[in-house]
Formats: structure tokens, sequence, C-alpha cells
């Protein structure tokens, strides 16, 4: 009988301990009054009108900044771009003529450089005479022509420069008056300046006398609106060994 009721006490208690366990489990934990609360402030009124307009002020900043950064990025390579065009136009006309007066001969060529005026004021030009090639920018004009190198006015309203080739056919018996034509190289440039290198004299001169000699450099110095210093380019006109 007392071996009876002692199985029974100990499953009892067995059974109670498992209970309790069961109870005391996290799944279960009772939730205090204060959790309560806050997850009923969430589940019916959600989020102020201060925590959305701080939510929005912070999007619109990192949008402001995102846009900078991408406009910055932007106009600096636009910059470049147009750097490197202008660039390119210099090297052009740095190989233009250089190929031009590299070939030219020197009894026939006659290269003259004087000033002449301009907008009431002395410019420099360079002429000399050629048949048709670079010099002319075509392979298939006729006859001897004389070229010349100089600014010219582009606009008239703003006093806007350009530096190009005025081409004039020495024998116009068969042409009409007025058959210069002008070819752009490089639009709104600020100064052109020419000096020549006499090997005789060693020294760089401002003018050019020609007759049948041809200066052994030519400096050309071209102001740029772009540039803070002039575009310079020394062209030899002998062919030098590489």
């Amino acid at each position: 009988m007392d071996e009876s009721a002692n199985r029974r006490r100990f499953w009892g208690t067995a059974i109670l301990r498992l209970h309790d366990g069961f109870q005391s489990s996290p799944r279960n934990e009772p939730v205090s009054l204060a959790d309560a609360d806050i997850s009923a402030h969430f589940r019916t009124h959600g989020f102020t009108l201060l925590e959305i307009m701080l939510a929005v002020a912070i999007l619109g900043m990192m949008a402001v900044v995102i846009f900078r950064f991408v406009q910055s990025n932007m106009t600096a390579l636009q910059f470049s771009s147009v750097t490197a065009a202008n660039d390119a136009q210099y090297d052009g006309l740095r190989d233009l003529l250089t190929t031009e007066w590299q070939s030219l001969s020197p009894t026939r060529a006659k290269m003259i450089g004087e000033p002449f005026k301009l907008n009431d004021r002395e410019r420099d030009e360079i002429r000399w005479n050629c048949s048709a090639g670079p010099g002319l920018l075509t392979r298939y004009a006729p006859g001897e022509f004389t070229v010349v190198l100089r600014l010219q006015s582009g606009n008239e309203k703003n006093g806007q420069l350009d530096l190009g080739l005025l081409r004039e056919a020495q024998d116009d018996s068969d042409t009409v008056e007025g058959n210069e034509t002008w070819v752009t190289l490089i639009r709104n440039v600020a100064s052109l300046e020419i000096t020549y290198f006499d090997p005789n004299a060693n020294t760089w001169l401002p003018r050019w006398q020609g007759g049948i000699r041809l200066p052994s450099l030519v400096k050309i110095s071209v102001g740029r609106p772009d540039a803070a210093e002039p575009w310079e380019a020394i062209i030899p006109l002998r062919r030098t060994p590489y």
C-alpha cells in the first residue's frame, strides 16, 4: 500500500514540474504592461507627422548631395572634352603649316612677313607663293597662288577674330575681280604674333623681307580666349633628320 502511494506521489510531482517548465518557457513568457502599451501605440497610431517630415528631409538632403556630385562630374567632363577639341584644332594647324612650309621652294615661295592694319591695330601676317597642296587645302587648283595666314573679323558685333588662310590666284586673266577666297582655320582667337629666326644673324626677327631666302624657323603665337597663356609652335622650314 505504501509503495503504491509513493508511486502516485512521484508521478504527480513530475507532472507538476513538467507543467511549470512549459509555463516558464520564453514563448509563453508573460508580457509586461509597458511592452503592451508600446505595441498597442504603434499598432493604433503608426508614425507621427514629425517622424515622416524628418525622414523626407533626410532623403531630400541625400538627393541634393548626389545631384551636386553628378553635376560637378558632368561639368568637368564637358570642360575636358571642349579643351581637348580646341587642342586638336591647334595641333592640326601646326601639322598643316609644317607640311606646307617644308614643301616650299625658296626661289618660288618668296615668303614675306609684314604687319597689316585690322580694326585700327597692326596685326602680323605671313605671305608665300605655292601651287595646289596643303596651303590651299585642295589638290586640284591649277596655277600658282598667293596664300596669306592672317586674322580676319569673324563677327563685327562682338569683335571676334578668326584665324585662316586668304588665297588668291596669281594669274587672274581668266577670272573675275575679287577672286580671293577665305578659309577659316580657328574661330575666335585673341591675337596672332609671328617671328622669324634668321640663321645668319642668329636671332629672332619680327619681320621677314622675303627674297630667295627662307627663315630656318617660324614661331607662331596665337592668343586663346580659353587659356591664360597663348598657344605657341616653332615650325622648322627645313626637314630635320630623326
